[in-house]
């Protein structure tokens, strides 16, 4: 009898997690399939001056999240597995409203400060776009956040692919009309946003869609959730930037053209990450609700089918440098940098979906940020360096995966150290790999490139073989559990 109920209760907690986790895969691979269309379609049409300026609008968005001050990080962390019917709804619906107001106002202030004080047409516009986009995105997030936090995963991924699909239409829609302007693309980008910040909202109708009267304003729950968030959302801000600060230095010393094609690089060595995201998204919540004895072992689990997978992945730089170069041959003379970029999915993967969530789920923000500011303090003298100094894009750019690595390798030691888990074999087996995988890729042809690399990964695959059928046995024994 209790054998049939444990049976029960492991296919019940496997068909959960794979329904999350079928969901999350399927929104991220339609994303993949979205971002690789646009990555690879839109630099062909539209010229790289004007493929430019649209990276560098989705450069400054990726940093509108620091002006919701963390308090959509306070509320993903503080009510982080729970259930959202046990919510209270006429809370959420105020500090909805009085988030919506605030972001209001910040949009309002930028785009004065713009007007007045940016005359380049062009910066002026993506400025005040990115304003528009802040109000839209930071809003959005909170809903995204609290359907992550209670694991409505299926609504989550939902949004998140849907936003996507609209975008590709209004963008492929453009192009067949002949326009080929990088405004509209931003218009359509900001349109799709939009359109499903509404879909989130009857997401959450129970808390969207309150009566006005029942708004009150209550800055002790504000102030808390940013006390908690804040220090999540300024690691998270560091974390973007210890790249961004390498991509400002290029733009700034070689122009928004060669900013455009290193971005092009930079998009297609990150595609992969929009799939292994979909990972992370699940596990925070798994995280919180799963004994803290087991979270050990689930980590040396889950690393080595992620290592597995993300340097099984770089074998696909070969075959798409070829093609790429003849598709964009515009683009031909930075193409090469994607044997330096393409590892940044081993450890900017490994970073996402397991190293940033173990320290959110074990409430260790603070330390997280610490090490993201020491990783951007070496990312800004590095930059420097390479930049100012040496003024050589090539070791510019190598400094983006090393940074990466540094940091990655850097959190992931100390992480373990608060696991009683000893990884330094593995990372230093992994470094090896990747330095063979870089080396292949810059000195050699595609074609012999990729037979060095094959023989590199099944030799990885041989010395790893006991660890590997060890991983897949506790996961077996982790969801009977």
């Amino acid at each position: 009898m209790n054998k049939n109920v444990e049976v029960r209760a492991l296919n019940t907690r496997a068909k959960s997690v794979m329904k999350n986790l079928s969901y999350t895969l399927t929104s991220n691979l339609v994303s993949l399939a979205i971002s690789s269309l646009v990555v690879l379609v839109v630099p062909k049409l539209i010229g790289v001056e004007e493929y430019g300026y649209w990276q560098l609008y989705m450069f400054f968005t990726s940093y509108v999240g620091f002006l919701h001050f963390g308090w959509n990080d306070g509320i993903y962390l503080r009510y982080g597995g729970d259930n959202y019917r046990d919510l209270d709804k006429k809370l959420f619906f105020s500090q909805f409203l009085m988030l919506t107001i605030s972001q209001i106002l910040i949009a309002c202030l930028i785009v004065v400060f713009t007007l007045l004080n940016i005359h380049d047409s062009d910066r002026n516009y993506i400025i005040r776009m990115t304003a528009l986009c802040l109000l839209v995105v930071n809003v959005r997030y909170m809903f995204l956040y609290i359907l992550q936090a209670t694991n409505r995963i299926k609504e989550y991924a939902k949004i998140t692919m849907l936003d996507r699909i609209v975008y590709v239409i209004l963008i492929v829609l453009f192009l067949l009309l002949g326009i080929r302007d990088y405004k509209l693309i931003i218009v359509a980008d900001i349109s799709a946003k939009f359109v499903f910040l509404l879909y989130a909202m009857y997401c959450c109708k129970e808390i969207a869609f309150q009566k006005l009267s029942t708004f009150y304003f209550n800055f002790i729950e504000m102030f808390e959730n940013i006390k908690v968030g804040i220090k999540l959302m300024f690691s998270n801000i560091a974390n973007i930037m210890i790249i961004g600060v390498v991509r400002f230095g290029i733009e700034r010393f070689w122009g928004v053209s060669t900013f455009g094609k290193i971005s092009l690089t930079f998009s297609v060595s990150n595609l992969m990450m929009i799939f292994i995201n979909a990972i992370g998204i699940i596990m925070f919540p798994l995280l919180k609700r799963t004994d803290e004895r087991k979270i050990s072992n689930l980590y040396l689990t889950i690393r080595d089918f992620l290592l597995v997978a993300t340097l099984g992945v770089l074998f696909l730089y070969f075959p798409m440098k070829s093609i790429l170069t003849l598709w964009l041959p515009d683009y031909a003379d930075t193409l090469m940098y994607m044997c330096l970029l393409f590892p940044m999915c081993i450890f900017e993967g490994r970073t996402a979906v397991l190293i940033n969530t173990y320290y959110k789920a074990m409430r260790k923000e603070s330390l997280l940020l610490k090490i993201n500011l020491i990783s951007l303090f070496i990312s800004i003298l590095i930059t420097v360096i390479t930049t100012l100094i040496l003024q050589n894009l090539h070791f510019a750019v190598l400094s983006i995966l090393l940074l990466l690595a540094f940091r990655s390798i850097f959190a992931e030691i100390l992480l373990c150290k608060s696991l009683e888990l000893s990884i330094m074999k593995d990372i230093i087996l992994e470094l090896i790999v990747v330095a063979l995988f870089v080396i292949s890729g810059w000195f050699f042809s595609s074609l012999i490139g990729g037979i060095v690399y094959i023989v590199v990964y099944f030799t990885f695959l041989i010395m790893k073989r006991r660890d590997i059928a060890k991983s897949f046995n506790k996961l077996k024994q982790f969801m009977s559990t």
